[in-house]
């Protein structure tokens, strides 16, 4: 239950939900005790056996050829791989909503019984990687303009992901999007975190061009920059820009608000210098 890079944060959520539920679990990347890579099929065979659902987590960017396979192990468990094969399997899949279309039409159109699961952007990226470190030093610097986002909380999207995945039946066919309560402007999430932690931070907004030479300078390769920073114009679209209900109708709960990560992180220290 991982990207076939290796192993997120989200992943490891949703594997530790499973297995409180005392479903067995497979997880599967580069560097972990059952290998898979997201290109290669070798060891795939392995990765599948015995399993009869998959919760797969693609590449930011994945290659334009490839295809999936995702496997899970006994009943629930879940791990990812390089093609996706032709069963009758559950699979529980997570997208970020503006991206990896490729990705989802393959598993549209196999023969499996699928959930498509597509957050919105991550609150933790604001006390993790890559936006922690500009507001610790007081001045993120980011393309985002009035258009909002409404952010969403990881420990959310782990519980649709297990839930999803421990229901069979139950959540067949849809697609659901993931969200916080309401949506902000990257702006404004700056000044909630500025406001909690006490701490001098100003938002400025750059360019897509300047952001991506920002981030090269910084040592991001030309295309992982690139990539950030077209997510950044799609988002200027709108098109992630509503919050839903899909949390609250999986979990039966509604989902934190981004003040709520922001208290949680402020109180860890998260932006401290």
């Amino acid at each position: 239950m991982s990207s076939a890079q290796r192993a997120t944060p989200a992943d490891r959520r949703v594997a530790a939900r499973l297995r409180l539920r005392d479903t067995p679990v497979r997880t599967a990347s580069r560097s972990s005790p059952t290998p898979s890579d997201w290109f290669h099929s070798a060891g795939s065979d392995q990765v599948l056996r015995d399993v009869t659902t998959a919760y797969i987590v693609p590449p930011a960017r994945a290659r334009s050829g490839a295809r999936l396979r995702g496997a899970g192990r006994g009943r629930r468990g879940a791990a990812p791989g390089p093609a996706l094969r032709s069963r009758r399997r559950r699979l529980g899949r997570l997208r970020v909503r503006a991206g990896h279309a490729l990705g989802e039409d393959a598993v549209r159109g196999s023969a499996l019984a699928w959930t498509i699961l597509r957050p919105s952007n991550f609150a933790q990226n604001f006390d993790g990687h890559p936006f922690r470190a500009p507001l610790a030093a007081g001045e993120p610097a980011l393309p985002p303009g009035a258009v909002p986002e409404p952010f969403t909380d990881l420990e959310d999207v782990a519980a649709v992901a297990a839930t999803v995945l421990s229901e069979p039946g139950r959540h067949t066919g849809r697609v659901c999007e993931l969200t916080g309560s309401h949506a902000l402007t990257w702006a404004e999430t700056v000044e909630l975190i500025s406001r909690a932690s006490g701490l001098p931070i100003a938002y400025r907004r750059v360019s897509p061009a300047e952001y991506t030479a920002t981030l090269v300078q910084e040592g991001w390769s030309e295309d992982e920059a690139q990539h950030l920073a077209e997510m950044f114009v799609l988002l200027e679209r709108g098109v992630t820009a509503w919050a839903t209900d899909d949390v609250a109708t999986v979990l039966g709960r509604a989902p934190p608000t981004f003040e709520d990560f922001v208290l949680r992180a402020t109180a860890a220290k998260a932006w401290q210098r």
